[in-house]
């Protein structure tokens, strides 16, 4: 189980994806600076301890409503090979010291235990404490044998993340969440194979839900 440290980021994660956020396409905020507050959202475990995966729901109120975005991010001790592109920022960590951290839809550990988490091989833990299931996130599969990990080729459009997988299936990560209403869970579309559905804080206090990530048969462009 990861070890989730109380101590300083500079900068912090909220200050690295001010700066990131808006150059994404799916990107929905105006041209002044984002507002960004951390709402929630849950981690997964690297089997070899070495790579921190975080899958944060970050909420922006810079526009005329808050939007929340989900935002996986894996944080590496050293840089990962071949991922420049997916850099998100460098920042200094109190205990770790300096810290990679990349968009996670291009880091293979992080894709491999987010499809072990689809297919129910590992459990999502708690974003800020140590050692404990994250009792909120629901996940279903209804396919075969998912690939154990592959190098993610990821592509963004203006309303998400996919990523192709070995077998034919795509992996679509739902970048700006559309909640759910209160009184029904979050259902995946027709065709879907399998989700990841999560939860987060809104501003006025209640709790929101909505599909974080959606598994597909096929191509969905």
């Amino acid at each position: 189980m990861a070890v989730i440290h109380r101590t300083t980021l500079k900068p912090t994660k909220l200050e690295l994806l001010a700066s990131w956020l808006p150059t994404r396409p799916w990107y929905e905020g105006g041209p002044g600076e984002p507002e960004l507050t951390k709402a929630g959202g849950f981690r997964l475990d690297d089997p070899e301890g070495e790579v921190g995966i975080e899958f944060m729901v970050a909420t922006d109120a810079s526009g005329a409503v808050p939007t929340a975005y989900l935002v996986p991010l894996s944080y590496r001790g050293a840089p990962l090979d071949g991922a420049e592109h997916a850099l998100v920022g460098t920042m200094e960590h109190g205990v770790l010291g300096k810290r990679w951290a990349y968009d996670g839809c291009h880091d293979p550990v992080l894709t491999a235990q987010l499809l072990a988490l689809v297919a129910g091989r590992v459990q999502a833990q708690a974003q800020s404490i140590s050692d404990t299931p994250d009792r909120e996130v629901a996940r279903s599969y209804t396919g075969g044998g998912l690939p154990v990990a592959f190098v993610p080729t990821a592509t963004d459009d203006q309303d998400g993340t996919e990523l192709p997988l070995p077998d034919g299936t795509t992996l679509r990560l739902h970048r700006v969440l559309r909640p759910a209403t209160p009184d029904a869970p979050p259902v995946p579309p027709e065709g879907a194979t399998g989700h990841v559905a999560g939860a987060w804080d809104v501003p006025d206090g209640s709790r929101a839900r909505a599909l974080f990530v959606t598994l597909h048969p096929g191509p969905r462009s």
